[in-house]
């Protein structure tokens, strides 16, 4: 990154942090709750201001690790508020898998729906009734793991 584009990145995030919209107690902000040692070493500090907003506005929206109750974003609920809820779940899906395109969802034989939430598409793979595994990744994210075609994707819970 260029001095020249530095310099109002850095002013930029100054301004934002020191609005009154982020005057709170708590920290809300990556800015706030990291080092600026660590947040530099995460590259997040090469995040355009409007990057480094979205991201902001999703943690925001979805609770930290801990968080007590249920969380609501919008009309989404969030089915693992707390960390300890958050173990790997492994089942079959219930059906064929033929890859993903877009948003598709996948209802697995245990009962729960989860739904691509990367972007892209993969075909090719035909199975019937595969083992998954979804884990919980960082920032309250998921990754589905489909035994028998080497795969894995960002999926978000549904049911």
């Amino acid at each position: 990154m260029s001095n020249m584009r530095t310099i109002p990145t850095i002013l930029s995030l100054v301004i934002l942090a020191s609005s009154p919209l982020f005057a709170q107690d708590t920290p809300s902000t990556l800015e706030e709750r990291m080092p600026a040692a660590d947040f530099s070493a995460s590259g997040l500090n090469k995040l355009s201001p409007e990057q480094l907003q979205f991201l902001n506005s999703w943690l925001a929206s979805h609770p930290a690790p801990g968080a007590r109750g249920m969380a609501v974003s919008g009309f989404a609920t969030t089915f693992y508020p707390d960390d300890s809820q958050r173990q790997t779940i492994e089942s079959k899906i219930d059906g064929e898998f033929v890859g993903w395109r877009g948003k598709t969802t996948w209802r697995l034989e245990n009962g729960q729906e989860w739904q691509q939430v990367e972007s892209g598409l993969r075909t090719g793979e035909e199975l019937s009734h595969p083992n998954v595994r979804i884990k919980p990744m960082i920032f309250g994210s998921w990754l589905m793991i489909v035994e028998g075609c080497d795969c894995n994707l960002r999926v978000k819970r549904i049911r």
